[in-house]
């Protein structure tokens, strides 16, 4: 089984409920930190911040 593609966002905070629905899981907040990524503990999809997004870095 091949792994799911990255979902790739705009902002360093985001949520992931597992697609919500019967399939889902309960909502979890995630913070892209360093690496430039961040894995959901209950369904493992992956968040990638984009090479245009906002860093918050106060520019």
């Amino acid at each position: 089984m091949e792994p799911e593609q990255p979902e790739y966002v705009d902002t360093s905070n985001v949520d992931c409920d597992g697609g919500g629905g019967p399939l889902g899981h309960p909502k979890v907040f995630l913070k892209i930190g360093e690496t430039g990524e961040a894995v959901c503990p209950y369904c493992s999809r992956r968040y990638v911040l984009s090479a245009d997004a906002k860093t918050g870095s106060g520019h």
